[in-house]
């Protein structure tokens, strides 16, 4: 309904100019204008409501209401108003209730059900982004805290997707640094014959070796030195060093390419490596921009607004005092090379990183130092999109009965392993046979969903405790809920054929609360979605969905629509078609596959 509240907010901007030259007071408009037009507060009150009048009263030092009478008469001389609105009436101390033209909802049903984007326009301009998230590290498995990085950074780019937007979505892997030396090293020590064969190795055996290779760099001096070394081999381009790090890197990608499938995730590997080559780059730009100060050896720069506990100026450190580079460096040069023009970068017009809300001070300072740079162009945009921590029902970090981090893979499993029981036991309860490939997609499509539909569900800049119990639930705001109040309603639709006999849209009407209800949800579908896009925040969709949900089958359980009379059948049809197209919709976007039957 965003055209409509556009259209009306420029009526009603207009009816404000004239009331303030009629009262001198022209000079206010910029200042009052913001939000003329707001969503009722209660659906008894209307479509709309104003409260300008009530601004208007302190400026002009009159009575709201008088000023309203008088407001409303330049408003109902406006030839759009009166097309749109059934009414505009006083209420209260001055407030402005809207109610638009029964017609005009009914055109916005009909105008949205053949449109394949529900109304949404697309974007065209400046339509670029960078989608920067999961981001996981070579020679460690996913584990929980990879989970939110990876479905929100998903959600938000599928969102962008959706709305035109060319969407780079890249995994900033971890795959280089000073901890490639020891993982070399013990390579060579303990499986020198995978340098030829990476059949003798495989992800189980790689986190155990990084973990014994990190002891043994702890705790053997001469590994140690020889890991430095190998550091040094590596960055020099040893042949040897080179075909191990690959190897290691390899063996990573299989495991992590198997959740991606699993949780069906497309995104682009372009892990820190990547920049190696810009990375001096980097240090003689700053340094010719004289944004460099050496401190202690080390060539830092010194953050404004941004203290260490001592309240002094904070220093992000750039190089290390031994000449080394670290993950400043290196996201500054992402950051640098993602803004360029093709072919010497991505050229995108905004990035966005989908990190843990720990990394917000790093990122801070990463964009502070690339605008002093001047590496982020007028009219481009960055953005941390943080969020907490993963908890158990105890309210702490979700953790194994033995306080180790859980794997992501682990957790996958469980999920469907408990959704394949519970189908089982209601195909038993239900007296139903079904085929096992059903059981195995649909146990995999709600674990899975349900999964998902739970962190995204959540504000994500909150911590939340994760519950199989309750995602896994038939009722509440859960994926189930969505995926079982979607099959009853294509259920509905494809005994009536509307996939190939569309509705009747040339007599279409309404009489009960219950349908103009619905109808009035659906059409604040395109309002949802932009706000998604502008605060990037995905649990308002699932609110959204999840209250539509509940709104239809209040509608289905207390109106009769297939025994209904021949044009009421087709006017709730309607409805029914338009709400399952939003909910697909809308379940695609946070990356929720549905079904036909469970």
């Amino acid at each position: 309904m965003l055209v409509i509240y556009h259209d009306l907010k420029q009526y009603f901007e207009s009816s404000l100019q004239e009331s303030l030259l009629r009262n001198n007071k022209i000079s206010e408009f910029e200042h009052i204008r913001n939000n003329i037009i707001t969503n009722s507060s209660k659906e008894e009150f209307g479509d709309f409501q104003s409260n300008i009048c009530l601004t208007l009263s302190k400026i002009y030092k009159r009575n709201p209401r008088e000023i309203a009478e008088e407001f409303l008469e330049i408003v109902w001389k406006t030839e759009g108003i009166q097309k749109l609105c059934e009414s505009c009436e006083i209420a209260g101390a001055g407030f402005i209730n809207i109610k638009l033209k029964e017609k005009v909802l009914i055109n916005q049903l009909i105008s949205n059900s053949k449109c394949s984007k529900l109304g949404i326009p697309l974007i065209t301009t400046n339509n670029r982004i960078l989608v920067d998230f999961s981001s996981p590290n070579i020679a460690k498995e996913m584990h929980v805290g990879h989970l939110r990085s990876t479905i929100i950074g998903d959600s938000l780019s599928r969102l962008f997707e959706f709305r035109g937007y060319q969407v780079l979505r890249i995994n900033h892997i971890g795959d280089w640094g000073t901890q490639f030396g020891m993982l070399i090293t013990q390579l060579k020590d303990v499986f020198p014959e995978a340098l030829n064969n990476a059949n003798k190795i495989n992800l189980g055996d790689l986190v155990e070796f990084y973990k014994t290779s990190k002891k043994r760099f702890d705790n053997e001096e001469a590994f140690k030195e020889k890991s430095r070394k190998e550091v040094v081999k590596l960055q020099s381009g040893n042949k040897d060093s080179i075909s191990a790090w690959k190897l290691l890197c390899n063996e990573s990608r299989k495991d992590f390419n198997s959740i991606y499938e699993i949780l069906n995730i497309n995104i682009l590997e372009r892990g820190e490596s990547f920049y190696n080559k810009f990375l001096k780059d980097v240090i003689e730009e700053l340094k010719s921009k004289k944004i460099l100060v050496e401190d202690q050896g080390a060539q830092c720069v010194f953050l404004e607004g941004i203290k260490n506990k001592e309240g002094k100026p904070l220093p992000l450190i750039i190089q290390k005092k031994d000449g080394g580079y670290n993950y400043a460096t290196t996201d500054l040069a992402a950051i640098r090379y993602r803004f360029k023009k093709r072919p010497d970068g991505d050229n995108v017009n905004r990035i966005i990183y989908v990190t843990d809300h720990g990394q917000a001070t790093h990122f801070a300072s990463i964009f502070q130092v690339a605008n002093k740079a001047n590496w982020i162009p007028k009219n481009c945009i960055v953005n941390h999109v943080p969020f907490g921590l993963v908890q158990g029902v105890d309210g702490k970090k979700l953790k194994t009965r033995e306080g180790e981090t859980i794997r992501l893979k682990d957790l996958l499993s469980e999920a469907v392993r408990r959704a394949k029981k519970d189908l089982i036991n209601r195909i038993s309860n239900e007296n139903r046979k079904e085929e096992v490939d059903f059981i195995e997609h649909t146990s995999k499509v709600i674990g899975i969903s349900a999964i998902k539909y739970a962190d995204l569900s959540q504000n994500r800049i909150t911590n939340y405790q994760f519950s199989f119990e309750k995602m896994l639930a038939f009722n509440g705001n859960t994926a189930p809920y969505l995926l079982y109040s979607l099959v009853r309603i294509s259920g509905i639709n494809r005994k009536n054929n509307l996939k190939k006999d569309p509705i009747q849209y040339n007599n279409i009407h309404f009489e009960n609360s219950l349908e103009w209800s619905l109808l009035k949800k659906l059409l604040k579908f395109d309002e949802i979605i932009i706000s998604v896009e502008n605060d990037l925040l995905p649990n308002r969709l699932c609110n959204y969905l999840f209250e539509l949900c509940q709104i239809f089958n209040r509608f289905y359980d207390n109106l009769n629509i297939l025994k209904a009379d021949t044009a009421i059948k087709n006017s709730r049809l309607a409805l029914c078609f338009l709400t399952e197209k939003t909910l697909e919709l809308g379940l695609n976007i946070l990356g929720i596959e549905t079904l036909e039957r469970m």
